[in-house]
């Protein structure tokens, strides 16, 4: 019995150092730093941070080549339940909206098979990438996947859907982008 109890009590303190580990990384990375969520939440619109992050179909895509034009950023993953319940809502948003808004998916932490895999699953037509190393997921101050954000032409972004959007949430990030 006490060799179970020991290996608890080394499973629990384990743990305790992994959560406290990854405290300090959280705090490491956000300390001092004013994230698009949380600026947007202190009542800001901030501007959108500028990106070149690789196309899941190969190239490149820049923030600059969507300059003057509202977007939709999705941040989403393969593995992510919610993000594949809501995948074809943003591909008729997209649809629907082609021309006066840009659909951008934003994929994290997947392996490119998945991620391509999940684009053909769902026929996502509007253009994804993904953000290698969390970069914009940090500078957006993500807490998980899906999040979506909504920037205006002029390159503010005004609103933020942390979780899974639904038609109504979708259509107001939407208006509030096209509104200004």
């Amino acid at each position: 019995m006490s060799t179970v109890r020991l290996a608890a009590q080394a499973l629990a303190a384990a743990l305790v150092v992994g959560l406290l580990a990854l405290l300090v990384w959280k705090v490491a990375h956000q300390v001092g730093d004013e994230t698009v969520a949380s600026e947007l939440q202190d009542g800001k619109q901030p501007g959108a941070p500028s990106f070149t992050l690789p196309r899941l179909g190969g190239g490149a895509l820049a923030s600059s080549s969507l300059e003057g034009k509202p977007q939709v950023l999705n941040f989403w993953a393969s593995w992510c339940i919610p993000c594949r319940e809501e995948a074809p809502l943003l591909e008729r948003a997209s649809r629907r909206y082609r021309g006066r808004v840009v659909v951008l998916g934003i994929d994290h932490q997947d392996f490119g098979g998945d991620a391509r895999a999940f684009v053909r699953r769902h026929g996502l037509t509007y253009p994804s990438v993904v953000d290698k190393g969390d970069s914009l997921y940090a500078k957006y101050g993500l807490t998980g996947v899906p999040e979506t954000f909504c920037v205006t032409r002029e390159g503010d972004v005004v609103a933020h859907v942390p979780g899974a959007v639904i038609p109504e949430t979708l259509e107001r990030c939407i208006q509030d982008a096209l509104s200004s």
